[in-house]
């Protein structure tokens, strides 16, 4: 069954889909954009505006800024655009530079506003629709954050805000001293990565000890009509024709339940592993990573995917490679 999204509950017109744009603009290095690089974004681009997707994930650090650039660059060619789409950017790692020793996690204010400023140049518009704040920064000063976000609000330069890859208490302690709501959390889900359903049958059950998902977050962003977003929904193809030698047991078998309802439901197997995300009441919106236009392509009509609960459960149990207790 389709589900509205948060997003679209708050009048946010985003696709049930969103593209990851983390692979646009060549390697994670100094080198300057190509026309093979900037090819592939307008094939990526090209492909998920053909299936409907007009909402667009990036983060200051993809490809060291390169993403961004390659994609203000089909903005800049294409005028118009930019208003037909929800362009969403994070900012709150710094990657290891000349000189340094390690990344960083960095929510201060002084970092915040800068990656924003950064970002807009790079992409070529005056707003971003939401920035999320990337990582937990044990170092964080929520006051500081509300601070940064207010000024981002009022200048215009930020519309909404969200957050990824944060428990529930962490988004609690944010909501205390910022003034703007929080509508997103991205965190990591997918059919290879159940944790975050190992989390809910997990309470009070001792054998289940390890799972170190945040009990709790799935059902706060759910009772705060926070959308929830996953990244890495494809599992990397695992279950959709990536080569499985030396996979384990339980993975072997997943792929192949997901080719055979594949078959059964005419649809591919990209489409299949989404609308096992999509099932979940909580309304997902996949966040596909991939820019080869063939499967982004191959994830149209995830949407019009039915899965029973019972199909629901067998993918699931069969990705956990052990039955319930």
């Amino acid at each position: 069954m389709s589900r509205a999204l948060p997003l679209n509950r708050r009048g946010i017109p985003a696709s049930r889909i969103a593209l990851g744009c983390m692979g646009l603009g060549g390697g994670w290095d100094y080198e300057p954009l190509t026309a093979a690089n900037l090819k592939q974004a307008e094939e990526a681009l090209e492909a998920a505006l053909s299936i409907g997707i007009n909402f667009f994930d990036h983060a200051d650090i993809y490809t060291r800024g390169k993403a961004e650039k390659v994609f203000g660059q089909l903005l800049k060619a294409r005028p118009g655009l930019r208003e037909d789409i929800i362009l969403q950017s994070k900012c709150g790692i710094r990657l290891i530079e000349p000189g340094d020793t390690t990344n960083r996690m960095d929510l201060s204010k002084e970092h915040i506003l800068s990656s924003v400023d950064g970002s807009l140049a790079r992409l070529g518009t005056d707003y971003l629709d939401i920035l999320l704040l990337h990582r937990p920064d044990p170092l964080m000063d929520p006051e500081e954050v509300a601070e940064a976000l207010y000024q981002l609000k009022a200048s215009g330069k930020v519309r909404h805000f969200g957050v990824s890859n944060m428990s529930a208490a962490q988004i609690r302690l944010l909501e205390t001293y910022c003034d703007e709501p929080f509508i997103v959390n991205q965190l990591h889900m997918s059919l290879a990565r159940i944790s975050w359903v190992d989390a809910v049958l997990s309470v009070n059950r001792d054998q289940w000890k390890e799972v170190t998902f945040p009990e709790g977050t799935i059902e706060y962003c759910r009772a705060g009509n926070i959308q929830l977003q996953a990244w890495g929904p494809l599992a990397q193809g695992l279950f959709s024709g990536r080569p499985l030698d030396g996979q384990p047991e339980n993975v072997v078998n997943t792929a192949a339940r997901v080719r055979a309802l594949a078959d059964e439901k005419s649809a591919t197997a990209e489409a299949v592993v989404l609308a096992w995300l999509m099932a979940h009441p909580a309304a997902i919106q996949p966040v596909i990573g991939t820019v080869n236009p063939q499967r982004i392509a191959a994830c149209s009509g995830a949407e019009q995917v039915e899965l029973s609960r019972k199909e629901w459960y067998e993918l699931y149990v069969s990705s956990r490679g052990e039955k319930l207790p």
